[in-house]
């Protein structure tokens, strides 16, 4: 039972610490279905481990992610339902997570494969033999948006927005090392928002606004132009796999990204798979006005990602923008600047994707 925490280095069982001083042991059972580890072969950063633009510290999963989010949740609350569900959030994420919304145009909300979550969940006889012996109601886990300290809209903080800006800022972008995190973590209670629901805060405005001027230097990476071209490359490539009959939708939601990437490396289709090397080499993206048509050359936006945390006051909690005048000039800065899809991004190499009504080759999947 205690096989997954022993497959995490010392660093990340460390920051598990910093989130849970004390691992909740029950919460390994439901870690050690075949439902959770299948998501284990997922990484938490949307396909960019397998570009040339990015280079990441360390391995970090969807699984490792939500188990992150599940003992923030714990932490501030002891309740397994709200716990759960932190945990059960991308029970259904695809393969190369973000990249086939961007596959199914949803590039900005980015929630197109979230429909999946309770089909998946109640499918496992594992998780559901779990919840009946824990006295837990499917409706009670299965959408983690029920709870404001788990999930709420953005930017308002919440433990999954909390967990991704922490492990992404530690393990790829390295922006946070792990006193840091304990510093600012530990300066977090639960309080009221404007709208009387519970919510994740700050307990002192400097601590917040460490945290706004750490994690501001996140934000602008998740909608670069490599960040986004590449993204869109993946998204091309899997419809392309799965209109040439390499892979079904299905595959995106059963299959590692291990195996997915195997399959488009050894399809017997030429031009997908020295494409898709190509891809695994090149390490630069650019910019045009207009659409170079000898290139791979995408027009593409995506989400919004920042947090405007509370941070409690004389006066109560408010939005550290409306407190910090600090905080509000780095809010403010990256939304002024972010401006995406206004112009073309491109690799320096042709890559024309397949769809369902083009020439692709037909009946692949019988050669693989």
């Amino acid at each position: 039972m205690e096989k997954y925490l022993d497959s995490l280095n010392s660093e990340i069982r460390e920051y598990f610490r910093i989130l849970c001083p004390e691992f909740p042991s029950w919460l390994l059972e439901y870690i050690d279905t075949p439902a959770m580890s299948r998501i284990g072969g997922i990484s938490l950063n949307c396909g960019t481990d397998y570009s040339g633009c990015f280079h990441s510290r360390y391995w970090y999963s969807n699984l490792d992610h939500s188990v992150g989010v599940a003992l923030i949740i714990w932490n501030f609350t002891h309740d397994m339902r709200q716990t759960l569900s932190g945990l059960f959030h991308d029970i259904a994420t695809p393969v190369f997570k973000h990249c086939i919304d961007f596959m199914n145009g949803d590039h900005e909300n980015q929630e197109s494969t979230e429909e999946r979550t309770c089909g998946i969940i109640k499918n496992s006889r594992e998780i559901m033999c779990l919840l009946e012996r824990d006295g837990i109601e499917l409706s009670e886990v299965c959408d983690y948006k029920l709870y404001p300290i788990a999930d709420n809209p953005s930017p308002r903080l919440s433990a999954d927005r909390f967990e991704y800006n922490f492990s992404s800022g530690l393990t790829f972008f390295r922006v946070w090392e792990l006193n840091s995190i304990k510093r600012v973590y530990g300066d977090i209670t639960l309080s009221r928002n404007e709208d009387g629901a519970v919510e994740l805060a700050f307990a002192h405005k400097d601590i917040c606004e460490e945290y706004i001027d750490t994690v501001s230097k996140l934000w602008p990476q998740w909608v670069s132009d490599k960040d986004r071209t590449v993204m869109q490359f993946i998204a091309d490539m899997c419809a392309s796999m799965c209109a040439a009959g390499y892979l079904t939708v299905d595959d995106l939601y059963s299959l590692s990204e291990a195996e997915v990437i195997n399959r488009i490396l050894n399809c017997s289709d030429g031009y997908l798979s020295s494409c898709f090397r190509r891809f695994q080499q090149e390490d630069t993206v650019y910019r045009s006005d207009t659409k170079v048509e000898d290139r791979y050359c995408v027009k593409v936006k995506s989400k919004t990602r920042y947090i405007d945390p509370l941070v409690c006051t004389e006066n109560g909690a408010k939005r550290v923008s409306k407190s910090s005048s600090k905080a509000k000039a780095q809010i403010d800065g990256y939304l002024y600047r972010h401006i995406d899809g206004e112009y073309y991004t491109c690799f320096d190499f042709q890559f024309r994707p397949y769809n369902i009504s083009s020439e692709a080759p037909a009946n692949k999947a019988k050669d693989m």
